[in-house]
């Protein structure tokens, strides 16, 4: 009788390293890849400023200019940091069972970001509402979802839907709501010239598409725009 071979185990270790050693390995050359890649995005968007300098017929040596091209590309990073977070990210776990069904709204959450048409700033105040379902998110994680989105090449149409979207997957909620009054340096300082013109954009999803009570308790409870 021929018994079946044995396949030899594996051992998930390389010499007398333990299990923790190789994942403290693993992690810092993630983290050594990750710096390297910033790196070089840094270096291209420097370079990319250096020509859109030289380009308006600029001295680059000129002192007020010489570090421009940096401090540019380091102010566009961090613009735009949200490219590099996920919703896993940012709300960390901070989700919580409850038996509250009533709404959740957290008003007044200042926001900047940049409109990809022109790449001039917009910014204003985002008002974010949910009807809970089991479950609660963190109050701050909202605020940081709404960084997350804006801090991206955006329009406010968009920035707000994502921002609804991304609240519903968190919390399995019921329903969202979001609005978003913004101005929009794209208006302001260029085109139409309108520096007294803001945009209010509204996402709703869920439950506050088809339950007019709760829409309505939402939009009486924001807030005046500032604007």
């Amino acid at each position: 009788m021929t018994l079946p071979l044995r396949q030899p185990s594996v051992h998930l270790y390389a010499g007398n390293q333990t299990a923790e050693e190789l994942l403290a390995e693993q992690e810092l050359a993630e983290q050594q890849g990750a710096e390297s890649t910033q790196e070089s995005t840094l270096l291209a968007l420097q370079q990319s400023y250096a020509t859109l300098i030289s380009g308006v017929g600029e001295d680059l040596t000129r002192p007020g200019l010489v570090d421009t091209p940096i401090r540019a590309a380091k102010a566009l990073s961090f613009l735009t940091k949200g490219y590099a977070q996920t919703l896993e990210d940012v709300t960390n776990g901070a989700i919580f069972p409850s038996n509250n069904h009533e709404m959740v709204m957290v008003k007044g959450i200042e926001f900047f970001s940049m409109c990809e048409h022109h790449l001039l700033p917009f910014m204003g105040h985002t008002h974010v509402a949910y009807l809970p379902e089991g479950k609660v998110l963190g109050l701050s994680k909202m605020a940081r979802i709404v960084d997350m989105y804006a801090r991206r090449l955006q329009i406010q149409e968009n920035l707000t839907q994502e921002i609804a979207q991304a609240v519903m997957d968190a919390t399995g909620a019921r329903g969202v709501a979001v609005v978003m009054d913004a101005q929009h340096m794209c208006m302001m300082m260029r085109g139409v010239q309108k520096q007294d013109s803001s945009t209010r954009s509204v996402a709703m999803i869920g439950q506050f598409t088809t339950d007019n009570q709760a829409r309505n308790e939402f939009l009486r409870a924001l807030p005046a725009s500032r604007f």
